[in-house]
């Protein structure tokens, strides 16, 4: 189980599509890049399913946008890569907000979906 460039491409794929719409503050969008039984914890209380992150990213302020970087990858079954990465959340109004990220990304059909999503502060 090591980094490897197909696993940060998956990654990649998943990600930007996330960032692209957390940066448009697109709540709806952000949702339907995670799986129909998503366990996701952001900085606020957990929630399973694409309506809580809707909601979560509804309730972030407009102007907000991700940056991140992939630090480790790793492969803990076929259709699945887990991710840990450096992510800095950038305000209009005040300054950014470093964390880390891990995420669980699953295969389903041709496409991959963010699974699981936890956010710690660095």
């Amino acid at each position: 189980m090591t980094s490897t460039t197909a696993d940060e491409a998956v990654l990649r794929g998943v990600l930007d599509r996330w960032k692209a719409a957390v940066d448009e503050h697109r709540p709806e969008l952000v949702a339907s890049v995670f799986t129909e039984d998503a366990i996701f914890q952001g900085l606020h209380p957990y929630s399973v399913g694409r309506r809580g992150v809707a909601e979560y990213y509804d309730s972030q302020p407009l102007g907000m946008k991700a940056a991140y970087r992939v630090l480790e990858t790793r492969r803990p079954a076929d259709g699945l890569v887990l991710g840990y990465l450096a992510v800095e959340f950038s305000f209009t109004d005040r300054p950014a907000l470093d964390v880390k990220l891990s995420v669980l990304v699953t295969r389903e059909g041709d496409e991959w979906y963010i699974a699981h999503y936890q956010v710690s502060q660095a």
